[in-house]
Order: C-alpha cells, then sequence, then structure tokens
C-alpha cells in the first residue's frame, strides 16, 4: 500500500502530520538515502529515515466507539487532566473525531486515520448531527421554534436546525 510521506511518518507515531511536514520541508527526511519533497509518497519496502532514525509504519487504521462520560474533555491537549485519550489509553497514537463538551456524554469516534477525519467534518459535506438536549427549565413552543431559526453565540448564529419535543424537559 502507498502512502503519503506525512501520514506514513505521523502512523508511525513519531510525530503530527503537520511536524512531519516541517520536518521534509527542513531537509531532515530521507527515502532510500534521498533527500524528501513535500508530497512524496512512500511505497512498501522503502527506508524511511527522519534525522538518522529509521521509520517504521506497520500501523492498522484503529476506529473506536466511546461513549464519552461527564468530565472528559474531548481534547488531545495532555495538559488537560481529564483529556480523552489518556482516559482511554490506547496503544497508538489516537484522536478524536470532534468533539462533544466536558459536561456532555454520549458517542464519540475517535481514530488514528486523518483522512476519515477531514471527510467526516468538513463543513462542505453537510452531515447532519444529532443532539438530545435536557434543560432544566420546561421547553414552549415559542422555545422550539427560536432554536430551530438558529442561536446567537459568540457572535456568530448556529445553522437552522430540525427540533422535536421529547418531553417537557427534553428535545
Amino acid at each position: 500500500m502507498e502512502y503519503r510521506l506525512n501520514k506514513y511518518i505521523s502512523g508511525s507515531g513519531y510525530c503530527s502530520r503537520r511536524e512531519a511536514d516541517q520536518l521534509i520541508e527542513d531537509g531532515q527526511v530521507t527515502i532510500n538515502g534521498k533527500r524528501a519533497t513535500i508530497g512524496m509518497r512512500v511505497l512498501p519496502g522503502q527506508t524511511v529515515k527522519v534525522r538518522g532514525e529509521v521509520i517504521k509504519n506497520k500501523i492498522e487504521p484503529v476506529y473506536i466507539a466511546f461513549n464519552k462520560p461527564v468530565g472528559v474533555v474531548s481534547t488531545t491537549d495532555t495538559q488537560e487532566r481529564n483529556n480523552i485519550v489518556d482516559f482511554i489509553s490506547h496503544e497508538q497514537r489516537i484522536f478524536p473525531i470532534g468533539r462533544l463538551d466536558k459536561d456532555s456524554q454520549g458517542l464519540i469516534l475517535l481514530t488514528n486515520d486523518g483522512d476519515i477525519v477531514n471527510k467526516i467534518l468538513r463543513v462542505g459535506n453537510n452531515h447532519k448531527k444529532e443532539y438530545i438536549v435536557r434543560v432544566n427549565k420546561p421547553v414552549t413552543k415559542d422555545f422550539l421554534t427560536r432554536m430551530a431559526q438558529g442561536v446567537p453565540i459568540l457572535d456568530r448564529v448556529t445553522r437552522r436546525c430540525e427540533i422535536k419535543e421529547i418531553n417537557p424537559y427534553t428535545f
């Protein structure tokens, strides 16, 4: 199987794709002893070295469906004490696809496959998202109508959406 060089390096766990691009740009990466350039591809049997160190990538794609509990933060930032990556403690370098707020619980996907992340999260793909929201006051018809038209948050207005009342406190 053929890989883009930056993906091959990041898939080995050596660094992120962006960091791999910088290493390639800085001339610190070789393929079969020749200086690599951005966009190169790695074929089976080729030797990739970063700063003289041989990089091996025999990592298969990992996809994890995880029921995130309240209190866990959907981040790879190790400075965050309750980050999702440390919570799961997978042996490979994984990251969440999207995020759920710290106070939210529910399904979140994690992977080591950056390509699928881009396909899922790219705004132009218009993937639908569904949430069940519980509130501490009864939901009114007026509230549901206003929510469906978009809500101002941090100087932006959310997109219009479909809303169904489940019970007086859940929609």
